[in-house]
């Protein structure tokens, strides 16, 4: 009965799965000849699984207002400065990475030990280990042992990295001396790959340039993620067994 149940539920599965090819197809039929169809413009929030998106926020400071002046407490210079300077604001970091290394190491080892030991003379005693050991046993030469090991590795490194983008990043922390934490992530789903970029780390607000960006080697404590989720990526990975084996195999 269980057999015949788990051959119905498979039937089922592929029912349905030829179903969705079919609609798939027909959709495709349809579209012969004619450009691919947009979607509908709506409502954002009333979209399917949509979630209010909070950020960090400045503390809000109250700055009076001085009479006949044009100058009042939260303005740096006359003319506005676009610059991210609070939590919360946003800069764009350039990611210029075109990096090369290629390293050789060669090892080589051996040793070779050997031990002996004997009692030839011990208060007489020595002739009482025939009783004991075999009548082949020589008392000057007891205990003989050799052993020996080799090893031999060769590796070699060739890695180029290459990345050039662009990356918006928020301020996500004023430290006390005035330094920037910021943290960014930018992803990008092209088919059924998704390719993700991540940054973070600390900046100076002198390091920001008038039009508010920063190049990504100004950054300290500089942390930069780029990579990809998807078929692709399962792909280019070893099977979850074969990392395992990996692991654990001592040889």
């Amino acid at each position: 009965m269980k057999t015949i149940y788990s051959t119905k539920n498979i039937m089922l599965l592929m029912l349905a799965a030829s179903s969705l090819t079919a609609c798939n197809t027909m959709d495709r039929l349809e579209e012969v000849g004619a450009p691919p169809k947009q979607s509908a413009i709506i409502n954002p929030t009333m979209a399917s699984g949509y979630q209010p998106v909070t950020m960090p926020m400045p503390v809000k400071t109250e700055f009076p207002q001085q009479a006949n002046s044009l100058w009042t407490g939260e303005k740096q210079g006359f003319f506005k400065d676009q610059r991210a300077k609070t939590i919360g604001d946003i800069m764009t970091v350039v990611i210029d990475i075109d990096d090369k290394g290629k390293m050789e190491n060669a090892s080589d080892r051996s040793r070779t030990t050997s031990e002996s030991a004997g009692l030839p003379s011990a208060l007489g005693f020595e002739t009482k280990l025939n009783k004991i050991l075999p009548d082949a046993v020589n008392p000057s030469n007891l205990l003989s042992g050799t052993s020996s090991s080799s090893y031999k590795g060769d590796g070699t490194t060739d890695r180029k990295e290459k990345i050039k983008m662009k990356l918006a990043a928020t301020v996500t922390q004023l430290l006390p001396n005035g330094n920037m934490v910021i943290k960014g992530i930018q992803e990008v789903r092209v088919n059924y790959e998704n390719r993700v970029l991540q940054l973070a780390g600390v900046v100076r607000p002198q390091d920001v340039n008038i039009d508010n960006t920063i190049s990504y080697d100004q950054i300290a404590e500089a942390r930069i993620s780029y990579g990809g989720k998807g078929q692709i990526t399962d792909v280019q990975q070893p099977r979850n067994g074969a990392q395992l084996i990996d692991i654990l195999f001592p040889f």
